[in-house]
């Protein structure tokens, strides 16, 4: 299976940190972002990664290299400088990823989820990992029913993780260019064709300084024990 890692987004929310650096090279206890999720998947056996470009994205590939420092094999996809959005860079990215279903993370977050679970699973369009809502996001996105099945309505809702799987089928309706991805979610999932699963342990959204920082000091204190 191979993943792709979502990093060409601006990183808005992180200014000034990002006005001069890409939001998945910000460091939390001495590691960006991005290089805590590559050694992720490489530990659970996924070696072949896709990560799209745009914002400062040459210091992404610079600091990067094809990955073989990692033990992984990266490709990128660039986007220009402001970025095609995320299904927009998955779509454009689906040459690189191939015609099997292929493993999202988004680039600004940070948990001890195990990839290794999800390259064997059978899907149908999407499969989507859902944590519990965190604070600044109480809402939640999608329901689980059934313990399988994620509608856009429904209680409880739950948050995406920005951990899912795709298949470049789901990818097909749009056309090239700029596509958010929650629509494009929301329109198949009522089609029942998404599935999910609820997953309870570490995660973080770190798309503020502030959370940024609460990661450092949660990496230092397990640096620590």
């Amino acid at each position: 299976m191979k993943a792709m890692i979502l990093a060409a987004g601006r990183g808005e929310r992180m200014r000034p940190l990002t006005d001069h650096t890409p939001k998945p090279l910000l460091q939390a206890a001495g590691k960006p972002l991005i290089v805590y999720t590559i050694e992720a998947l490489v530990q659970a056996g996924i070696t072949d990664i896709v990560i799209n470009l745009a914002h400062l994205g040459a210091q992404i590939q610079n600091y990067l290299g094809d990955g073989s420092q990692y033990q992984a094999n990266i490709d990128y996809s660039h986007e220009g400088e402001t970025g095609l959005e995320t299904a927009g860079g998955i779509k454009k990215a689906l040459p690189i990823l191939g015609d099997s279903a292929f493993l999202v993370v988004n680039g600004d977050i940070n948990s001890d989820f195990n990839f290794h679970g999800l390259i064997n699973k059978e899907i149908d369009l999407a499969h989507l990992i859902l944590v519990n809502n965190p604070a600044h996001h109480p809402t939640g996105d999608f329901a689980l029913q059934n313990q399988a099945t994620l509608t856009p309505e429904g209680t409880p809702k739950y948050t995406y993780s920005g951990i899912g799987i795709y298949h470049p089928d789901l990818f097909t309706s749009i056309k090239p260019g700029k596509s958010a991805l929650g629509p494009l979610l929301k329109n198949t999932m009522q089609t029942g064709r998404i599935s999910g699963e609820l997953y309870p342990g570490f995660w973080m959204d770190i798309g503020t300084p502030e959370r940024l920082k609460e990661l450092n000091n949660i990496m230092l204190r397990h640096h620590e024990q």
